[in-house]
């Protein structure tokens, strides 16, 4: 059987598909609800809705407006913002394994933020450190482009994401070692395992308008993405600036991925697992792949954020460990897939 081209398939696939968009909005809201319920003290959804809107038991307002509910505000956010980064990388390199994580955007931006805080530059609750983390991001995802080039292969790109993450990890240990107080190190090793613990309206404030920023940036050159699937040179052809393009996606990339870094530490694979579930509903339009990937990387996060909590286990596990057990085996897969797509044999 022929594979489609990309312009082959988007034409067939070009149709409006708001149902999906419906369902996983739908989803969405429901692991909201469902996070503020869980806990030490379970919470029913009915309890739940009338805590939000203020009435019911002090007790459970308390629970669900200062516990709980900066938890699940980041769990949606920063869900919705990898996977819109992953689905915007993968329509700027046309590549569909293409995705922040990959690249060492979070390692970069953990790097940032990690030297703000070892160097005593600024505690972790001053808008200093997503400054840092978006810093860190935005150098990463420029310096891959910059070595890796334009038209690079897959090969070639995972190569240099890996060198990239590699070294932004060795850094990153030379700080923590450098740092003056062991148990600060202690702390910000474990943070940098990524989790949505202990968090309150503050890292809410630090994060969410750099994550809307990014996010409101991607989503604005959507239909540039469209024109790119037919090539660079016929995308200027029809009035596409692609190195303007270029730089804004790196720009909405590094402003969603380090603000969400610097609050949640490093969580792994949601804007490569996001894009690759919502496809098959899609289509293979980039352009209107956008949004359903925003909503099923907050439903993914969410939804781990969730188990996490509900998992027996001695201690917390934390968020970005559970996402990478989920994530290394489906990148795994898709590599194999893209192989046999290719029609490359394996051992012999």
């Amino acid at each position: 059987m022929v594979e489609r081209a990309p312009e082959q398939r988007l034409v067939r696939t070009g149709g409006a598909r708001l149902w999906p968009i419906a369902l996983l909005g739908a989803l969405t809201a429901f692991l909201f609800v469902l996070s503020l319920g869980i806990g030490p003290v379970r919470l029913l959804p009915p309890t739940v809705v009338e805590a939000l809107l203020g009435g019911g038991d002090e007790v459970a307002r308390v629970i669900v407006r200062e516990i709980r509910l900066p938890r699940a505000i980041l769990s949606v956010s920063i869900g919705a913002v990898l996977g819109l980064s992953g689905a915007a990388m993968q329509g700027l390199l046309r590549n569909p394994l293409a995705a922040p994580s990959l690249f060492g955007a979070p390692q970069a931006a953990a790097l940032g933020a990690v030297a703000t805080l070892s160097l005593g530059v600024a505690d972790a609750l001053s808008f200093a450190l997503p400054v840092a983390a978006i810093l860190g991001a935005f150098l990463s995802v420029f310096a891959l482009i910059a070595i890796a080039g334009r038209n690079a292969s897959l090969v070639l790109l995972i190569l240099s994401g890996l060198a990239l993450s590699s070294l932004a990890g060795a850094a990153t240990s030379l700080a923590m070692n450098l740092a003056p107080n062991p148990f600060a190190a202690l702390e910000i090793a474990f943070w940098l395992l990524g989790s949505l613990e202990d968090r309150s309206m503050r890292h809410v404030a630090m994060a969410l308008p750099f994550i809307l920023a990014g996010a409101a940036i991607l989503i604005a050159n959507r239909s540039a993405f469209r024109a790119l699937t037919l090539g660079e040179e016929a995308a200027q052809s029809l009035g596409v600036r692609v190195a303007r393009l270029r730089l804004l996606v790196i720009m909405g990339v590094a402003l969603g991925v380090g603000a969400s870094v610097a609050v949640a530490g490093t969580i792994s694979f949601i804007g490569l697992v996001a894009p690759h579930l919502v496809r098959p509903l899609v289509g293979y339009d980039p352009a209107r792949l956008l949004l359903p990937s925003a909503l099923a990387g907050a439903s993914l996060l969410t939804a781990a954020d969730i188990a996490v909590r509900v998992i027996p286990s001695t201690t917390d596990i934390k968020v970005g460990v559970l996402t990478a057990i989920i994530g290394v085996p489906f990148f795994l897969y898709l590599i194999v897939r893209e192989r046999r797509r290719l029609g490359v044999g394996g051992l012999a």
